[in-house]
């Protein structure tokens, strides 16, 4: 017969609430348990449930932000369907996941049709980066140019800027998917000018480099912008079926359960 789990006194519940420690009383029992049941030394113990705490704190942490980042937080790696009938370069992805592209201030350029998983894929990098602890910024690019435009209505659109330029890691999601005209052209040219060697930038589209140039107003600003962001990118080509085919709602297998008996009509 297993031994009862230990109960964590109220003076004990007291004392780590004033620590700022209280959600340690969830996971404490437990720990308590393997503890004893492996006669685990005094400082092992302690060592664990600290371990524990900073853990916690380091997912809460990362939740913050990423939150802040505007990443959508279904797409993490882990929720990643590896089985998903697409193709890609797995050397390009498993080098991307280390972030060394973000130390080296590179940039990565994910590209492939509608639906293969593009977005899913930048957005996990973009988790990664939060939990160490990077500076990351998430936006579909037609927002972004958007939201620069009504800054401007405003004069505070340098200060928008600047913080495009201080982040370490720019996603830009849905790239000239629509023509750029002449003040969304020079913005992505400033914001690629300032962001060149200073820090990463990922960029999502269904459309190959070369195309971005007929996208964008000015010939000569865009092929500057797109140099400089493919002479410093790793190139992640996806192809293959929809990956959002295996995100639609399923009917369960569970029966539903029975409704109300129908209400007879009145009869005569």
């Amino acid at each position: 017969m297993s031994a009862p789990t230990p109960a964590v006194t109220a003076e004990l519940k007291s004392i780590l609430l004033a620590l700022r420690l209280g959600q340690m009383v969830d996971t404490l029992p437990e720990r308590l348990v393997t503890a004893r049941s492996s006669s685990m030394p005094h400082v092992d113990f302690l060592e664990m449930v600290l371990a524990d705490e900073v853990a916690r704190r380091e997912r809460r942490s990362a939740g913050v932000r990423a939150k802040a980042a505007h990443l959508d937080p279904t797409m993490v790696l882990d929720a990643w369907d590896d089985t998903a009938a697409v193709v890609y370069d797995r050397s390009v992805w498993a080098e991307l996941t280390t972030l060394r592209f973000v130390d080296e201030n590179h940039n990565a350029l994910i590209l492939g049709p509608v639906g293969v998983g593009k977005t899913f894929l930048a957005t996990a990098l973009g988790h990664i980066a939060c939990r160490r602890r990077y500076r990351v910024h998430f936006e579909r690019s037609d927002k972004l140019f958007k939201r620069l435009k009504a800054a401007r209505l405003d004069r505070s659109v340098e200060a928008e800027l600047r913080k495009l330029v201080g982040v370490d890691l720019l996603i830009i999601d849905d790239f000239a998917l629509h023509p750029l005209d002449a003040t969304e052209t020079n913005d992505f040219y400033e914001l690629v000018v300032e962001r060149h060697r200073q820090g990463a930038t990922v960029i999502t589209s269904n459309r190959d480099p070369s195309e971005f140039l007929a996208q964008m107003a000015d010939p000569l600003l865009a092929q500057s912008a797109v140099d400089r962001i493919q002479s410093a990118a790793y190139e992640l080509v996806i192809e293959g079926e929809s990956y959002r085919k295996r995100q639609k709602p399923r009917v369960s297998e569970t029966p539903a359960p029975e409704g109300p008996p129908a209400r007879r009509k009145p009869t005569g």
